[in-house]
């Protein structure tokens, strides 16, 4: 048997907040074919054409609004995590990103110092998506096969479901609302394009995208990020009790013009006051770390959007970030495929 490690993925970030880097970070990940999924020539000309000589001044004040003193929230946060678990595991633990400086063929490196041959991949996106969590698995893969090739690697699935997942999940939320007499709780997802749903459908019949399809099961549900968001929801929602009522889905961060998941988060936020709907808390199950979509996004721009149209309180529940709780969910599962 080769020596064991783990590899954490996450999302990634510009190196700074300075045009150029921010420039630099979105060509990756837009340029990502798993991200637009369209022809490479279109892709080309839409993201090098017109979306890199708009978006990066537009997205560099926004993480100006959220920027720490260390850096960028997401790798900080992602940073300050790895370090807890490599203090209760006892083999190697990298921490590579799936676009910017802090690439996953660094991580791979580090873990090939130590003499790594075994890897255990670990996509910190709880659902599966093909520009979230497919991409880093794929991108693994090609690393592997081109300069990693004397590893071999297991991954750990999507973890939406997971009964100490969702109690983690849970027992976090129940304390970010100590205190808050809320009227409602809005589980925010991340969105993508409706044709992403399609494409995952394995079946090639199921996915409808109505009120059906996600709640017959079908094997199409293990790459279905719709029912995925689905579960985590309910499964939070059972373990602690909320009522019917107090809460619904919706999903944020669109992008093009094209259909997205709906209901979309900013029309939600719009409507919730005419609705009766005060008090609000929002919570981004999609997330395992605070990051532009969260901080900005949520806390920032949401909370002015709810106000404005007749809010009257709005908590933002932040990530699952460095819990110590989540830590050790994190390490019994590398425990056990440790063991």
């Amino acid at each position: 048997m080769g020596k064991k490690g783990v590899l954490l993925v996450n999302l990634g970030s510009p190196d700074s907040t300075e045009v150029k880097d921010v420039r630099r970070y979105l060509d990756e990940f837009l340029m990502d074919e798993r991200v637009i999924d369209i022809p490479y020539w279109k892709r080309f000309l839409l993201i090098k054409g017109i979306i890199l000589n708009v978006r990066p001044k537009k997205s560099a004040a926004a993480y100006k609004k959220i920027w720490w003193k260390e850096g960028s929230p997401l790798v900080v946060i992602s940073e300050r995590f790895t370090e807890k678990v490599k203090k209760k595991v006892d083999i190697p633990v990298a921490l590579g990103m799936r676009y910017g400086s802090m690439s996953m063929e660094k991580a791979f490196r580090e873990l090939e110092s130590q003499n790594v041959t075994d890897v255990y991949l670990i996509p910190l996106y709880p659902h599966f998506a093909m520009s979230s969590y497919e991409t880093v698995v794929e991108k693994a893969k090609d690393l592997l096969s081109s300069s990693f090739k004397g590893m071999k690697m297991d991954v750990l699935p999507p973890f939406y479901n997971r009964p100490d997942y969702i109690k983690v999940m849970s027992q976090h939320l129940e304390k970010e609302l100590e205190g808050f007499d809320y009227d409602h709780i809005l589980f925010s997802y991340h969105g993508i394009p409706e044709r992403h749903i399609y494409k995952g459908d394995t079946t090639g019949t199921h996915c409808k995208l109505d009120k059906t399809c996600c709640e017959t099961k079908s094997v199409a549900h293990e790459t279905c990020y719709r029912h995925q968001c689905f579960e985590t929801t309910k499964g939070i929602v059972k373990e602690l009790g909320i009522e019917e009522g107090k809460y619904r889905n919706s999903f944020q961060s669109r992008l093009l013009k094209d259909p997205w998941l709906r209901p979309y988060t900013d029309h939600e936020l719009e409507a919730m006051p005419e609705q009766g709907i005060k008090k609000l808390a929002v919570i981004t199950p999609a997330f395992v770390s605070d990051c532009l979509e969260t901080l900005e996004e949520i806390a920032m721009e949401g909370k002015e959007e709810f106000l404005a149209f007749g809010g009257e309180e709005f908590r933002h529940i932040s990530c699952l970030n460095e819990d110590d709780a989540w830590v050790d969910v994190m390490v019994q599962w590398i425990e056990k495929w440790n063991s």
